[in-house]
């Protein structure tokens, strides 16, 4: 007999929804646990986004312990046609009076033109020396002279050029157009600038060739023969700070005056004026009360109740959070140490908690105590090592957190143990009822064509009857 071909036909019963309800009832458990699921991947979101707002309050308060922020100084010239200037973290705060006598320069040597870049010009060796020159004497200085061969293949003016350049020899070389008839001049720029680094430049044969024509291009020699002409005399920058002389190599004068850079522009007088950035620092305060705010904030909306809806928010009631919370304002709370005038407490500070957890900002006490201890205020939120304050023990507090074996580590790492044991039980219950279904659906089956073989039987008894009963009755 043929196989049925769809569920119930050979027996007219209605063993498809018969097998569908099975099925659903046998699957009320997984939906069970799919919720299970549902509830600890929000948890597990939930923690990454307490992680996050960790993260972000670790890395203001790292910012305000840096050592380097309470040392930031800013400047102000009077005078900024003569000179700018910027300082370190190392700048004392005073004020400078700063007259530039003398702009350094350096040295620039011009040859006679040519009328190409590309005509051949002669052999030889060059040799660059660079020292200091007084009285027409020339004294080389520390660095080694340095030899550039010049042969067919470089022996134009283009090619020295590109020699001189290659050679590393403290000088830049450079092609100028004057726009003469013989326009194409060779410079030659040294490149540290200074008296200290004038050059002295000198040609010999290179033993098959004559040097003649290249010697008349680019000797220079302070006590002797000059082919070159000097345009710029090398010269050190001239300058007094507070009356004190100064000398400098280049117009960026560093470390005459602790952690001050100035940058010489003209000559003349100006006043600069150092003083403590503060501004930066109150910056660093502000965000370090926005994100321990923020931090708040999620703490608060993952943790809401609606009493009239009687809904909880995902981690309503967690002990993980409130002992995070409870952690971090007791470490906030902690007095620091210090002498007598020394900030002790953020209310010092201009720091206090309100009554919903957050912190507050008193800036005009804050500007204040800026102002007259800053001493005080940096050791409160840095240390006087720069490690040991409010602030990085905030940072420090928060990496024990987040660290490995820390709480709210700890309770994610639950969490995704919880849900590898929850899919590996819906996997199992999901392939106890595939088999089971799969011998339901066989047996139904089997029901099915035995019905099916049952009721054709019985249709033909009932048609071998029947025909019996009429032979007989004729």
């Amino acid at each position: 007999m043929a196989s049925i071909s769809s569920l119930g036909i050979g027996s007219g019963l209605d063993l498809s929804t018969l097998l569908t309800n099975i099925q659903n009832a046998e699957s009320a458990g997984l939906a069970a646990i799919q919720s299970q699921q549902q509830s600890y991947n929000a948890k597990l979101s939930a923690y990454g986004q307490v992680k996050s707002a960790l993260s972000a309050f670790q890395s203001a308060a790292s910012a305000l312990g840096a050592k380097s922020l309470f040392g930031s100084a800013t400047t102000t010239s009077t005078n900024t046609a003569t000179l700018t200037s910027s300082a370190d973290s190392t700048a004392v705060a005073g004020s400078y009076t700063i007259t530039v006598n003398k702009l350094a320069s350096a040295q620039s040597l011009v040859a006679d033109g040519a009328a190409a870049t590309n005509t051949a010009i002669g052999n030889g060796t060059i040799k660059i020396e660079l020292g200091t020159t007084s009285g027409g004497t020339f004294t080389l200085g520390s660095g080694a002279p340095v030899s550039i061969a010049i042969g067919n293949g470089n022996n134009t003016l283009a090619g020295i050029r590109d020699a001189i350049n290659k050679a590393n020899a403290g000088v830049t070389a450079s092609i100028v157009n004057d726009g003469s008839g013989t326009p194409y001049r060779l410079a030659l720029t040294s490149t540290a600038g200074g008296a200290a680094a004038t050059m002295r430049i000198s040609v010999t044969d290179n033993g098959t060739d004559d040097p003649t024509a290249l010697s008349n291009l680019v000797t220079y020699d302070p006590a002797g023969i000059k082919s070159m002409a000097e345009s710029v005399p090398g010269a050190d920058a001239s300058l007094t700070i507070n009356g004190i002389p100064v000398t400098s190599v280049n117009n960026t004068v560093a470390g005459a005056a602790q952690g001050l850079t100035l940058n010489l522009l003209a000559l003349g007088t100006s006043t600069v004026s150092v003083k403590s950035d503060t501004a930066t620092i109150t910056t660093a305060v502000k965000a370090f009360v926005d994100a321990y705010n923020k931090l708040q904030s999620t703490a608060k909306s993952l943790t809401a109740f609606d009493p009239d809806t009687k809904t909880a928010s995902t981690l309503t009631g967690d002990s993980t959070l409130r002992n995070i919370q409870t952690q971090l304002r007791a470490a906030l709370n902690t007095a620091q140490p210090g002498g007598a005038n020394g900030i002790n407490v953020l209310t010092q500070a201009g720091l206090a908690f309100a009554t919903d957890g957050t912190l507050t900002l008193d800036a005009d006490k804050l500007d204040k105590a800026l102002a007259n201890n800053l001493n005080g205020v940096t050791q409160f939120f840095s240390g006087a090592d720069g490690k040991s304050g409010l602030a990085n023990q905030m940072s420090e507090l928060v990496s024990k957190i987040t660290g490995s074996n820390g709480s709210l580590t700890n309770a994610t790492d639950g969490i995704n143990k919880t849900l590898r044991i929850l899919s590996d039980r819906y996997d199992s219950e999901n392939a106890r009822i595939s088999a089971m279904m799969d011998t339901y659906r066989q047996q139904f089956t089997q029901l099915d064509m035995l019905v099916n073989r049952m009721n054709s039987t019985s249709s033909y008894l009932t048609q071998q009857f029947s025909a019996m009963n009429n032979v007989s009755t004729k």
